[in-house]
């Protein structure tokens, strides 16, 4: 049994959110969540959110045991790129693009043995 958790549109470069998310894939969700809190990174507390909702997902919905839960599967996927212009010399405009993120993360019970 799995569950998972999906923050959408989260405004965080993707790029910047995998930098985190590959940190803790495979990991304990304990020792992720210690991770998390000690990475210096913008995406850090976002990355905790939605492992912190899939990790209450596996307990209310699933009866999961949160002390036994892995996460078996975590990426973040390019949302929506939001577009701005920024004035430039000579009257001219250069474009800023200012990227989502879709961050999924699933946790599954550890196997025993």
């Amino acid at each position: 049994m799995q569950a998972k958790a999906v923050a959408k549109q989260v405004r965080i470069a993707p790029r910047k959110a995998r930098l985190v998310i590959d940190l803790i894939r495979g990991k304990q969700v304990g020792e992720a969540i210690a991770i998390l809190k000690h990475t210096p990174k913008a995406a850090s507390p976002i990355i905790e959110k939605v492992l912190n909702s899939a990790i209450a997902n596996a307990e209310h919905n699933y009866e999961m045991e949160p002390n036994n839960l892995v996460i078996s599967e975590a990426f973040v996927d390019e949302g929506v790129t939001l577009k701005r212009f920024r004035p430039r010399a000579m009257g001219r405009a250069s474009r800023i693009n200012k990227r989502t993120s879709h961050i999924t993360i699933v946790v599954t019970e550890k196997k025993e043995g």
